[in-house]
């Protein structure tokens, strides 16, 4: 295939009609992959009876967005105070820590199935219904001698993962297909609900623990948006026909594609920095003597500039020729950022946290994007998109074990610094091989 006709195909997205306009620039291509898009007959868009009504549909989606990343970063803020009030053991806190990422990977697969047989507006509003059940949940204390909180932590946290799992996968599609003619808005808006959601979480859950004077009060806080969202989508999922779906097999498999394994070990290295930040950089900081608002305000910050970072990398990925240097680069920020908010000097902290966001939000921006840069039609691109989910998050989730152990076994993060160099060094090397101006098949 000639360079030519290479820049030609990355202008259109895959599945769509020649000349069909490419999602507009800031918006991750990589993002909307439908996960619906082997079904027979093809899914209609959401039954909406007027233009109000598609507009309620489309803040529903976004605000579904809000609440898929709370979980991760609200438990982590307050991670000292529950550990030492509930008297976790070092075993919960990292297991509590990798669970939800583990199981991001393991229901991945399960929506599109349910997705064919209930219907994805269905399966999304019992996804939401089971996230918001997960963090009730969460901190309730059983009373039973020795377990008091573990047992409600361990369920509602692995609840609240199995949740997540599904609306990551159905809500892209079902934003590209119901919202065609504003794809660049809505998916600006619900990627960066996204990233807004972690930020929040990190940001304010210390200070309603400051406010309450209690840790489950402050994780508690994080249902009732949920909640909300739950009732609020309640109406429009329920008015949907139930129409039962086939799959239909279509593209290259991918699992035998030596692209695909290099998109995918991308994926997993960038998932390794991604959701151990989440996870950790709020105890870090904590260890190092920074106090809970500031810590939480300092993540706060760092994810916000993720938003930034994820507003122009995709844009500039699918400019270059190829995606090498732009992958070789923020792979090696995202490490570094790392590195040093861990053992960098603390009256730095600011400028670490930032090229950590910077480059975290690129990194994860362009592994995404390489989904869409990497395939030639929408089924192809959404049997990658799954791929890289099953095997990006699964493994992707031993980042925050791996932290958890080397903490419990040295006594300091120092050790999870120099792990982070060696993931940021791999990531940039498979960053660098998957950017190379291939197709898969």
């Amino acid at each position: 295939m000639t360079e030519a006709t290479n820049a030609e195909a990355r202008k259109q997205r895959p599945g769509s009609p020649a000349g069909e306009a490419a999602p507009q620039a800031g918006v991750d291509p990589g993002a909307l992959v439908d996960a619906e898009i082997d079904e027979t007959p093809a899914p209609g868009p959401t039954r909406v009876g007027s233009r109000r009504q598609l507009a309620y549909l489309g803040l529903c989606l976004v605000l579904v967005g809000l609440n898929l990343r709370t979980v991760f970063s609200s438990f982590s803020a307050v991670l000292p105070e529950a550990s030492s009030q509930a008297a976790l053991p070092g075993w919960a806190v990292v297991v509590l820590t990798t669970v939800p990422v583990t199981l991001l990977g393991v229901f991945a697969p399960l929506a599109p199935v349910l997705a064919r047989r209930f219907g994805a507006e269905r399966v999304l509003l019992g996804a939401m219904a089971v996230l918001t059940a997960g963090l009730l949940l969460r901190p309730v204390d059983t009373g039973l001698p020795a377990a008091g909180h573990l047992p409600a932590l361990l369920a509602g946290t692995a609840a609240c993962g199995a949740a997540i799992a599904l609306c990551n996968v159905l809500l892209p599609g079902l934003v590209k297909r119901d919202f065609p003619h504003r794809l660049g808005l809505m998916g600006g808006l619900y990627t960066t609900a996204i990233c807004a959601s972690a930020a929040l979480g990190a940001g304010f859950t210390y200070p309603v623990y400051v406010a309450t004077g209690e840790w489950t009060l402050a994780l508690w806080f994080w249902a009732v948006p949920a909640a909300v969202v739950l009732l609020l989508f309640l109406p429009v999922a329920v008015r949907q026909p139930r129409i039962r779906h086939q799959a239909a097999r279509d593209g290259v498999n991918v699992w035998r594609s030596a692209v695909a394994w290099q998109v995918t070990l991308f994926m997993v290295l960038q998932a390794m920095m991604s959701f151990s930040v989440f996870a950790w950089l709020a105890p870090i900081l904590r260890e190092r003597g920074v106090d809970g608002a500031t810590a939480g305000l300092i993540v706060s910050v760092s994810i916000v500039l993720q938003m930034l970072g994820s507003l122009f990398a995709p844009a500039l990925a699918a400019w270059l020729r190829d995606q090498r240097a732009i992958n070789t680069v923020v792979a090696l920020m995202t490490g570094a950022g790392f590195a040093l908010s861990i053992f960098g000097p603390l009256e730095l902290v600011w400028v670490w946290a930032g090229l950590l966001g910077l480059g975290q939000g690129s990194l994860t921006a362009v592994a995404l994007t390489m989904i869409m840069l990497r395939t030639r039609d929408g089924h192809t691109a959404a049997h990658l998109s799954g791929m890289m989910q099953g095997v990006g998050y699964g493994l992707g989730s031993t980042g925050t074990l791996l932290v958890g152990q080397l903490h419990q076994a040295t006594g300091s993060f120092t050790a999870a610094g120099f792990l982070f160099l060696v993931v940021g060094l791999l990531a940039a090397v498979f960053g660098y091989r998957a950017g190379r101006d291939r197709y898969i098949g």
